[in-house]
């Protein structure tokens, strides 16, 4: 759900107009974010509870180049979910209306059927002469050098 379907919702369930609605619905995530900014815990009974914790600096390593580099400490925001609504989603099957279509641009290619393995009559001669994968010897991987 996005934030305008939120607003066409509070809209509708609350009988005010959208624009109030988003209004209020504005004003919420303006007080949520402020709390959080100064940080508060925000608490909403039966749903959950947003909190910041603080992160620490530590090393780490340039997938590409495998160079190592400081990673800085930062505050980072966390939501646990509370028991009801832990218990009204596990009680909730499949949703009755199918998600929308994904917005690509190409349509997803064809699966290629998977190789058929050898069948059991191959002699066991012929068994014995596959290949073994290659593993990597000491210092041939660019984080070792």
């Amino acid at each position: 759900m996005q934030k305008q379907e939120l607003v066409e919702r509070v809209a509708a369930a609350t009988d005010v107009t959208k624009m109030r609605a988003k209004a209020a619905v504005e004003a919420i995530l303006a007080v949520i974010k402020d709390g959080l900014q100064q940080g508060e815990v925000v608490i909403f009974r039966g749903l959950g509870t947003f909190a910041v914790h603080a992160k620490r600096a530590q090393r780490g390593r340039n997938p590409q180049t495998g160079t190592a580099m400081e990673i800085p400490a930062r505050r980072v925001v966390t939501f646990k979910a509370g028991e009801r609504l832990k218990q009204v989603v596990a009680a909730v099957g499949p949703p009755a209306v199918p998600a929308p279509p994904s917005r690509r641009a190409v349509p997803p290619t064809p699966q290629r059927p998977r190789p058929r393995r050898p069948s059991q009559d191959v002699p066991a001669s012929a068994m014995s002469q596959r290949r073994r994968p290659r593993t990597r010897g000491a210092g041939s991987h660019p984080a070792d050098r």
